[in-house]
Formats: C-alpha cells, sequence, structure tokens
C-alpha cells in the first residue's frame, strides 16, 4: 500500500498505513536519526548531521534537504503541540504552513495522516501533493527495514 495525498485548495491531507506502532513512529518523526532517514522521500536526502530536534511547544526543528543535482535548501519549523505519540503540530515561519501529524493504532501497526493548511500557492501542485506521498512512503519503507533489522538481531 502507498499513501494518498488529496489537494483540496490551500489544504494538502496524506493518509498511510504504517507497519510499525505509534510509538515507533513518533520516534522517526521527532529524532534526527529518524527523522534523516524518511524525509527528502525520493525527492532529496537529509544529511544526518543536519537535523536539529528541539521537542517541546515553542521548540523547533531543522534540517537540510539535498536535491540530487547538490542544491541544499534549510527547511526549520517551530512546534505549536506536542502529544506522544498520537499528535505533532508544527508550522513553518515564513509561509505560515501549519502541518498536523496524527497517529492512530491499527491492528498491526498506525494509521497516519499528514494534514498542511494554508499552503502557499507554489505548494498547492499535483506535485507538492507526490512529494509529500513519497516522503510518507520512505518513512514506511524505513519503518519496515528498521524492524527487519531489529527481527535480524533479536535471537528469540
Amino acid at each position: 500500500m502507498s499513501a494518498r495525498a488529496e489537494l483540496h485548495g490551500d489544504e494538502l491531507i496524506a493518509r498511510r498505513h504504517l507497519p510499525a506502532p505509534p510509538t515507533r513512529v513518533w520516534t522517526a518523526f521527532t529524532t534526527p536519526a529518524g527523522v534523516a532517514a524518511f524525509w527528502g522521500g525520493t525527492h532529496a536526502t537529509v544529511p544526518p548531521g543536519s537535523v536539529t530536534v528541539d521537542l517541546r511547544a515553542g521548540g523547533e526543528f531543522a534540517l537540510d534537504t539535498r536535491a540530487p543535482g547538490g542544491a541544499t535548501r534549510r527547511l526549520r519549523f517551530v512546534y505549536v503541540r506536542v502529544d506522544p505519540p498520537r499528535e505533532l503540530v508544527f508550522d513553518e515561519p515564513v509561509t505560515g504552513l501549519r502541518t498536523t501529524v496524527t497517529l492512530r493504532p491499527a491492528g498491526d501497526g498506525t494509521d497516519l495522516t499528514v494534514h498542511q493548511r494554508r499552503l502557499p500557492p507554489e505548494l498547492r501542485t499535483a506535485r507538492a501533493a507526490g512529494g509529500l506521498a513519497s516522503i510518507l512512503d520512505a518513512l514506511a519503507t524505513h519503518l519496515s527495514d528498521e524492524g527487519d533489522s531489529r527481527a535480524a538481531d533479536d535471537p528469540a
């Protein structure tokens, strides 16, 4: 299953079932190593050393994305709400974009919804929707790979 992303005016909503419990998904969204592992999706990489996380309301996280051609862009967000392991809300201070990440236990994993509001005009595109979907698919791959390596390390 892959992520679904829907664009509605200045809002973008993406959904994905993930093969991990909410606590593992939360860790991926809130630790430098976790963010670096999936944030770029298929269109960029995130150097692990570029990620900073101050996980509290009013704290910020930031990261660099590096495009295949080498162009690097710094992204910065400010946390509005931190409710582990259920919800993260953060704003991009330059554009006012607000992102809400919601995690819900579901069967053998987690149902994830990413809802972005107040999208600037340049992000109201099918390409932006596809980019967000690819990030969530990269997160699913990261969690699956991480689970596989944990199983391999468990002698039971």
